[in-house]
């Protein structure tokens, strides 16, 4: 398995791969058209040439940036996969000056194996104004907010 930066071709299997997870109510759908525009956001992981996992970045400003859309095929899951996705977007954010990456989850206990920790989700007005007021669960969000510091990792 390798980690790579998406590419047009893997637009098929990307959007199938958050749908397959939307329809289940697990991630946030992401329509065809909105991953196109944001291709150069993911990256995938890929095992005997076919997409098996992605994630992406979603900038809320030039300092914090959200994980989203992560998203592992089911029978591969618990391989490392999903950890090898985290690791990936970290250092793409770290690289672009992130100061902040954040996600909401459910998989809690994941998060916080690749080095996240639970915080207020109200740290992300960001997240909230942009997304949360239009999500059907707004009222009722079973999410929990991860954030991982970058600038402290350097000192």
């Amino acid at each position: 398995m390798r980690i790579r930066a998406a590419r047009p071709e893997d637009l098929p299997a990307l959007f199938a791969l958050v749908d397959r997870y939307a329809r289940r109510g697990l991630l946030l759908p992401r329509s065809a058209e909105e991953i196109v525009a944001t291709l150069a956001d993911w990256v995938v992981a890929e095992a005997d040439g076919r997409v098996v996992g992605c994630g992406s970045l979603v900038w809320m400003s030039p300092a914090l940036v959200e994980i989203r859309s992560l998203a592992v095929e089911e029978s591969l899951q618990g391989n490392g996969v999903g950890g090898a996705l985290v690791q990936a977007l970290v250092a793409r954010a770290r690289s672009a000056g992130a100061r902040t990456v954040f996600a909401l989850t459910r998989a809690v206990a994941f998060f916080e194996r690749q080095g996240f920790r639970v915080t207020d989700r109200e740290r992300f007005p960001e997240k909230v104004w942009r997304d949360c007021v239009r999500c059907p669960l707004r009222d009722r969000c079973d999410e929990v907010a991860v954030a991982m510091r970058l600038d402290a990792e350097a000192a």
